[in-house]
Formats: C-alpha cells, sequence, structure tokens
C-alpha cells in the first residue's frame, strides 16, 4: 500500500494551510484598516479582473491543459520535455505582454464593463486607477503559474502552495505601512498587489534550476506539444473558470446594490476558499499528473481507484466543513474581521453570504476533483458545453434572487448572489459526475456512498451540538478580542472531536483513505 498521494495531499494542504493564514490575516488587516465602503469595493473590482485570471490559469488551464502534455513529454524524454517547456514559455510571455498593455489601455472600459453600477465619477476613476497597477499582476503570477505546474510534474508541491504566502505578506505590509503614506490610503493596497506578483515569480526560479527545470524562453522547438496544449488550452480557460466566472458576475450585479456589497461577497467568498483551498485544489493538484500518467499507461482500472479516492477524502471533508460554516459564520466574522472600521452591520450582512457561499462548498470541491476526470484524457470540451449551460443557469438564478429578495424585503440582496452561485455550483458538478460515469472511467462505489452517508449523519449531529453550545451574537459583539478567539477555538475543537469521534464509532478507520502502489 502506497501513501503517496495522501502524504502529497496533506504536504499541499499544509502549505496551503500557511498561506491560507496570511490570508486571512491579509484580510482581517484591509477591513479592520479601510472597513468596507466604496473605496475597497472599488480596489476588489481592480484587484479581482487580474486574480480572475490568476484562478484561471494557476488553478484551472495551466494544471488541466500542461500538465497531461508535459507528462506525456516527460514520458517520452527529458529533451523533449524541455524543448516543450522552453516554447511555451516563450510564446506564453509574448501573449501575457500584449494582454497585460492591452488591460492597462483599456482599464476605464474593463470597469464600466465589470463594475457597471458604479455611478459614482470618482469611484469608478479610483478602480480604473488601481486596475492599471494591478494588471500587471496577470503577466507575472500566469508565468509563476506554469513554473508551478513544472514544479508540480517533478513531484515538488509544497513550492507552489506556499508561493501565495508572498501576496497576503505583500498586502498586509501595503496595507500597515504604505497606506499612511498615499494620498488616498487605499491605492496602496494596489501597489501591494504589484509587489507581490514580482516577489512570487521570483520566489520559484531557484527551485526551478534546482530541478533542472528552468524554462529558457523560445518561439520554436516543440511545435506538436505547443500546439495540443493550445488546443486543449482554450476551452480549458473556459471549462476551469466556471466558478470565477459567477463569481465575476455576482461582482458586475452587486456593483448596482449598497454600497459595501462587493466587500461582503468578497469577505465572504475567502472563508469559503479555505477548505476548497485545504482539500478540492490540493487534491486535484495531486491527482492530476496521476490520471494523465494511468491515461497515457492506459491504466483503466487505476485511473478509476484515483478518483474514487479523490471523491471519498473529498466526502470526509466537504460535509462537515460545509455545515461547521454555516453555524459559525457569524464567530468567524466576529472573531476575525469585526474591529474598527469594520462594523457590527458589516458582519450581519457578510454572515448572510458567508451562510450562502458556504452552501456550495462540497460543489465547489467536487468540481476541482471530477474535472481533472475530463482534463488527464485530453478532454476539455465536455467540461466547457457543462459550463455554458451552468453560466446561464447561475445568471438566471441571480436576477430571480435578487428580485425575490427585492419582492419579499429580505435583508442582505447581496446574499442571493451567493446562493445563486452555490445552486449552480452543483449543477455543475452532477453534470460532471454523471459523463464520467458514462464515459465508464468512474463507477459505482458502495463503499464511497457507505462513507458519504457517515460523513453526513456525523456531521449533523455536529451541527445540533454546535448550535447548542454556540453563545448568542450579541454576546460575541461584547467580548474583547481573546474571549472571541478562545471561544471560537473551543467550538472548532468541539465540533472537530464530535466528528472524528462519530466516524471512529461508526467504524470508519485511515486504512481507508489509501490508495494502492503502480
Amino acid at each position: 500500500m502506497s501513501k503517496k498521494p495522501v502524504k502529497s495531499t496533506l504536504v499541499i494542504g499544509g502549505a496551503t494551510l500557511v498561506s491560507r493564514i496570511f490570508g486571512y490575516a491579509r484580510d482581517a488587516i484591509i477591513f479592520i484598516v479601510f472597513g468596507a465602503h466604496a473605496g475597497t469595493d472599488a480596489f476588489f473590482v481592480a484587484f479581482r479582473i487580474p486574480n480572475f485570471l490568476r484562478r484561471l490559469f494557476a488553478e484551472g488551464a495551466f494544471s488541466q491543459a500542461f500538465v497531461p502534455v508535459m507528462t506525456a513529454h516527460l514520458h517520452n524524454s527529458e529533451n523533449d520535455f524541455k524543448r516543450l517547456i522552453d516554447h511555451v514559455s516563450g510564446l506564453l510571455s509574448i501573449i501575457l505582454l500584449i494582454i497585460t498593455t492591452l488591460g492597462i489601455l483599456c482599464s476605464p472600459w474593463l470597469i464600466r464593463i465589470f463594475a457597471p453600477g458604479f455611478d459614482d465619477p470618482t469611484q469608478e476613476l479610483l478602480a480604473s486607477d488601481m486596475l492599471k497597477i494591478t494588471f500587471p499582476y496577470a503577466l507575472f503570477i500566469s508565468l509563476t503559474a506554469l513554473s508551478g505546474s513544472i514544479l508540480n510534474i517533478r513531484q515538488k508541491f509544497a513550492v507552489p502552495a506556499l508561493t501565495p504566502v508572498l501576496l497576503n505578506m505583500s498586502l498586509i505590509g501595503a496595507a500597515v505601512w504604505l497606506s499612511p503614506h498615499m494620498e488616498n490610503p487605499v491605492t496602496a493596497l494596489a501597489w501591494g498587489v504589484f509587489i507581490a506578483g514580482v516577489t512570487q515569480l521570483l520566489f520559484q526560479i531557484p527551485f526551478l534550476i534546482k530541478a533542472h527545470s528552468l524554462p529558457l524562453p523560445k518561439l520554436s522547438g516543440a511545435k506538436e506539444g505547443v500546439d495540443r496544449i493550445l488546443k486543449l488550452m482554450l476551452p480549458a480557460l473556459f471549462g476551469s473558470s466556471i466558478v470565477q466566472i459567477n463569481l465575476l458576475i455576482n461582482t458586475i450585479i452587486a456593483s448596482y446594490l449598497v454600497a459595501g456589497s462587493i466587500s461582503w461577497l468578497y469577505i465572504s467568498d475567502r472563508f469559503v476558499e479555505l477548505p476548497l483551498a485545504l482539500f478540492g485544489i490540493a487534491i486535484a493538484t495531486v491527482i492530476l499528473p496521476r490520471l494523465s500518467k494511468h491515461f497515457v499507461s492506459n491504466q483503466q482500472q487505476e485511473f478509476n481507484q484515483t478518483l474514487q479516492w479523490a471523491l471519498k477524502i473529498s466526502l470526509i471533508i466537504s460535509i462537515p466543513a460545509t455545515l461547521g460554516l454555516i453555524v459559525l459564520s457569524a464567530p468567524i466574522l466576529f472573531t476575525l474581521v469585526q474591529y474598527r472600521e469594520f462594523s457590527l452591520f458589516d458582519t450581519q450582512m457578510a454572515t448572510l453570504s458567508l451562510m450562502a457561499y458556504s452552501l456550495g462548498l462540497p460543489a465547489f470541491i467536487f468540481i476541482k476533483v471530477l474535472a481533472p476526470g475530463f482534463y488527464s484524457r485530453q478532454d476539455t470540451k465536455t467540461p466547457v458545453k457543462i459550463g455554458v449551460l451552468v453560466i446561464i443557469i447561475n445568471i438566471v438564478l441571480n436576477l430571480l434572487f435578487v428580485w425575490l429578495w427585492s419582492k419579499l424585503g429580505l435583508p442582505g440582496t447581496h446574499a442571493g448572489l451567493a446562493l445563486a452561485t452555490s445552486l449552480s455550483a452543483y449543477v455543475n458538478a452532477t453534470l460532471l459526475f454523471i459523463l464520467l460515469r458514462r464515459a465508464n472511467v468512474l463507477h459505482a462505489s458502495s463503499d464511497r456512498s457507505l462513507i458519504g452517508l457517515k460523513s453526513f449523519f456525523s456531521s449533523a449531529v455536529m451541527l445540533i451540538c454546535l448550535r447548542w453550545i454556540n453563545p448568542a451574537t450579541e454576546v460575541w459583539s461584547d467580548w474583547s478580542i481573546i474571549t472571541r478567539f478562545g471561544s471560537l477555538t473551543g467550538l472548532i475543537i468541539v465540533g472537530v472531536s464530535i466528528y472524528v469521534g462519530l466516524l471512529m464509532i461508526l467504524g470508519l478507520r485511515p486504512n481507508q483513505f489509501r490508495l494502492e502502489s503502480h
């Protein structure tokens, strides 16, 4: 028996946890220093556009299009592999430079597209000016993502997973030390994004050199491999970004809502991203090279076993994480961000959207885990077809929920946007699962179903217990920071203990999550 996939997932998860801890410190500092208002809404729009490209490449098209082709070339020879990464890096650098230049020049129009509800000229100009500063981040982080893909193929998972820490550190530094020296303090955050892009790319270079895989950009040398990557990558760009496109749609619609709506959605999404990154993205990163190898070697049974393993891990994590986030959403926000400029009202509004996003967490994780089942087989068209349908559904649900919230006079219209994204994600995950079954690469599994039932039962008991012992909202508001942190930590420990204890009583054991070595 081999624990390598589990070990690799834990390595990525551990490195990601470090990054997310800094990420939460970053977000807490941003909201504590600046609050949630028109200025922060402008920054988050200016940041979301290049950050969308980061998500698209770093967690999407690079992995899903590059890794299978690169794995096949590495399977042939080291020389083929080196020629491919040299050619890809040269072509990609030119494409990204053109996109970045156009993005900077067209920043006013991009803001009008992605935040059409900004009716204050000052806010629109501020967002446009910050986008000019943040857009080069797309260039640097995309090249960083290419470097990370190369390191992942070399089974060097920790460095790419740790790299995002630099973004968080840069933004923390910008908020604390640079902002007091700026005419408009919030623009310091834009410069923090720019600095982070440069440092993240430079950080990976020594590790590429050590792995004998530093690309030397060229415009020739592996035309067949590059053509194959481009053919896979164009649909992968779309298919891997459905959730991010839906979040962009949320931002567009939220720009028409009350000031602060974009910021509330942003902070809510950030807290849902912790379990998604720790497990969903970590598992997907580990299994994609493995699935690609099984496909190249025509190992169908091993292909199915790897997918089954990923789904079982996802079930055991996503269900308790979802229910835990729902019941602890207000305590989390009280503890981590409600200080100084972030008011009680901001916490109440962000709680609504955090609960709505949390409902979709299992679907978000399953999408990350199931998509490699297509991309490893160099099938990028199927996820695109599903994605088109999901985006249409998301738009329809967005408009429906905004109307419904307004009609019923419900608080927090922005939460309807989060709920629409969650429901759309379940449609996406369900269709991916069904089509993998129809393709006969993912088989039925009574073991997987039983694990899901045990997880759901244990999570439901955990939820009931946490709701019973969780203090009232007004109590959290009156507590000091030390009392808040102590109480939240205690609740999490109790929840995890109940969940794990019940799983053990129900007969679940670690050896059920091992993979055969192949």
